[in-house]
């Protein structure tokens, strides 16, 4: 008899083997087969016409831009990265001096010197194929909607299959060279940290300039959009690269290695090294950019069809693709289980449930928007007031969709047995960002065919190429809009699964210094330390926010001062006499060194005041700061992102046409209320998600030393 179950002991363990080698392999192909794709896509885009010499000359200046800010801001937070990493390698896992070797110490440090040099890569990467994309994209405009959405999409589509493929290669490089989840948290906390300050600096340059374009061009003067008499309207252009696209891929490529990190550290703890839940991940991830290389590739315009109805098929298609692919895996593999599957697959319907409540609230052919714009005919009291309303009951669908995967996905995986039920939240979270190389695409088409317009009419391509880049524009709008959304959603997911993982490696550490009595099961919010957190982690996204907020309203109105100076002072400029052209460097140098200045202050405020609240109060206390810190800053960031889509596409429905059209005073209103949406959606907003990652992963990173040091 005990024959028979050494045999069977060792047959399974046989088939484990064999799957583990069968799902690197598969993952090793997928990331190698998205990379030649978009190299491929990447060359077709380079081969599209770009012929108008106006345009490219334009292009150029948002290109020399863009390379000029990225150049300064890295700089900068190589500085930041070069400090940490020294912190790190004395201090962690633990102090230096106390190892028995350095090994540990030092893996941690260059896992987090990766992480952000992964995370940089994938800004630079974005800013790379937008700069590419844009010129051709308005140039395709000329012809019609199809082509154009071709190209601004395929431009977006490079984006979306590098920074997914570089995601799972890192972190898959990780666990294969280093082989300790803890060193995984580095790797996360490296790529958190740089797309923190990458999102927080670019958001703040790309609003600066274009709350200047707008409130001195549109409201004041009177002038287009885009006219190349405005001095903003570069750094206009330039900001929508470094915040939209260098900003977003940095900020979700850290969302995807944070979902990532949180799993293979409870799933390693689940099944003692053995391997099998962190394969489930990685296949997973790995079926995930598999099925958006298929979204991807069925992406496009139909005769009757329209841009956003083509953006959203690809998503619902790479939906569809990922969930009979891993239902196909789990059946395949023995190793797999169900109910896990179940709560990936409960992640993902939840994350395209949101996506849909967002695009109600945020989409001109829906009500919301035309209520809004209705209300603007009153004055801009009415536009904020209505926007504002709308914008708070946007939250509900999303808050009450997190929190119900959060509770089914933890009720699936409980009968698993202890800590799968936590696990089965952090698998939520991965099967709700498996699509994101599909959503990555659908944000990176935004900012490109946001720049094709522009580029469309300083190239004075005609009233016909504007339109159709306008309907692509408003299209762009919508879908990041929804794409905020689904990453506020998949951040909300991930920092719930992060808590796990903090209460893993502080049961980790308890185990090792034999303090099995103290085990983390839980936080009671009537322990007075707990309740600290709360109130202090509840706190810090509206301080985090508030910083970003007032970054954008200084620097702008210095940049509006410049535009009224170089009105004044530039002979023929207002009057667009031939060959008179505005100063657009000197835009760009305020909007580079007002982000610059404003981007470490807020990110240093959310870090140290989680190293503060654990020194104070302990483990327990930084669980409650963890807990008042994911549910206020999910509060804030769908609000802020759903109110400022909901503005900016009330403003482009009356520019359309509707209420008094262009030049009316409902258009005026419209204006103001996009202007104060501007930093809400694109600067603070989408920012909080990284911040809540960045706080839980020092939280976990550090949980060993609160338990050691702490006054309460």
């Amino acid at each position: 008899m005990e024959t028979n179950t050494a045999t069977q002991a060792v047959a399974q363990a046989a088939i484990s083997q064999n799957a583990i080698t069968t799902i690197f392999v598969l993952a090793g192909l997928t990331i190698v087969a998205a990379f030649i794709y978009a190299a491929w896509l990447a060359k077709w885009v380079r081969e599209q016409k770009n012929e108008n010499k106006e345009i490219e000359r334009i292009a150029g200046l948002i290109r020399s831009g863009a390379n000029a800010f990225i150049r300064k801001e890295y700089t900068i937070l190589a500085i930041f990265v070069a400090v940490v990493a020294v912190i790190i390698f004395l201090f962690l896992p633990g102090p230096v001096w106390q190892q028995p070797n350095i090994t540990k110490n030092l893996n941690m440090t260059l896992c987090y010197i990766a992480g952000a040099v992964f995370s940089a890569i994938a800004g630079k990467i974005g800013l790379y194929v937008a700069s590419l994309a844009n010129a051709r994209t308005a140039e395709a405009a000329m012809h019609g909607v199809e082509p154009a959405f071709r190209i601004g999409f395929r431009g977006g589509s490079v984006m979306g299959l590098l920074v997914v493929g570089s995601c799972l290669l890192g972190v898959m490089a990780v666990m294969l060279l280093v082989g300790d989840a803890t060193a995984l948290l580095a790797f996360s906390f490296g790529a958190s940290s740089l797309a923190l300050f990458a999102k927080a600096g670019g958001g703040i340059f790309t609003k600066t300039a274009d709350v200047s374009a707008d409130l001195a061009g549109k409201v004041e003067l009177g002038i287009p959009e885009d006219d190349p008499r405005n001095p903003a309207v570069i750094a206009d252009n330039v900001g929508d690269n470094v915040g939209d696209v260098a900003g977003m891929g940095a900020d979700l490529f850290d969302s995807n290695v944070a979902s990532m990190a949180a799993a293979v550290v409870m799933g390693t703890v689940l099944d003692g090294g053995t391997g099998t839940n962190v394969m489930m991940v990685f296949c997973y991830a790995a079926l995930g950019l598999l099925a958006s290389l298929v979204g991807i590739a069925t992406a496009k315009v139909s005769d009757k069809g329209t841009p956003t109805g083509a953006l959203n098929s690809s998503t619902y298609v790479t939906t569809a693709v990922f969930l009979v692919l891993t239902a196909l895996a789990t059946l395949i593999f023995p190793i797999f289980q169900w109910r896990i599957w179940g709560a990936s697959a409960v992640g993902l319907m939840v994350g395209v449930i949101i996506g849909l409540a967002t695009n109600y609230f945020t989409d001109d052919s829906k009500p919301i928007v035309p209520k809004v714009a209705h209300a603007s005919k009153s004055g801009p009291a009415f536009t904020i007031l209505s926007g504002v309303s709308y914008g708070f009951l946007s939250v509900a669908p999303a808050m009450v969709g997190i929190a119900l995967s959060a509770l089914i996905a933890y009720k699936l995986c409980e009968p698993l047995g202890p800590g799968y039920a936590m696990y089965g939240i952090s698998m939520a979270a991965v099967g709700m960002l498996s699509i994101v190389g599909t959503i990555i695409s659908s944000d990176a088409f935004g900012p490109i065919v946001d720049n094709a317009r522009g580029l469309a009419e300083m190239g004075g391509l005609g009233e016909e190429t504007i339109r159709n880049a306008d309907e692509l524009d408003s299209a762009g709008n919508t879908v990041k809009a929804v794409t905020k959304g689904f990453a506020i959603g998949a951040a909300g997911l991930t920092v719930i699964s992060l808590l796990g993982a903090f209460m893993s490696e502080v049961n980790v550490s308890l185990t090792e210094m034999g303090r099995l009595d103290e085990l983390l099961t839980g936080f009671n919010i009537i322990d007075p330390t707990v309740f600290f957190g709360i109130l202090v982690g509840g706190a810090i996204p509206a301080v985090f926010s508030a910083m970003l907020i007032l970054g954008v309203d200084k620097n702008a109105q210095r940049m509006i001062a410049e535009i009224h100076r170089q009105f004044t002072d530039i002979k023929g400029l207002k009057e667009g006499v031939e060959g008179v052209e505005p100063d657009y460097n000197k835009c760009i140098d305020i909007a580079t060194e007002g982000a610059l200045k404003e981007l470490i202050p807020a990110g240093l405020v959310a870090i140290l005041a989680t190293v503060a609240v654990g020194f104070v109060g302990g483990v327990n206390a930084v669980g409650g700061y963890l807990l008042g810190n994911i549910v206020t800053g999910l509060l804030l960031a769908l609000f802020m992102s759903n109110a400022g889509g909901l503005w900016d596409n009330g403003k482009k429905y009356i520019e359309a046409g509707n209420m008094g059209g262009k030049g009316s005073d409902a258009h005026k209103a419209a204006v103001i209320g996009d202007t104060v949406g501007d930093p809400f959606k694109d600067t603070a907003g989408p920012s909080i998600n990284t911040q809540i990652t960045v706080v839980s992963l020092v939280a976990s990173l550090l949980a060993t030393i609160f338990l050691n040091w702490s006054i309460f």
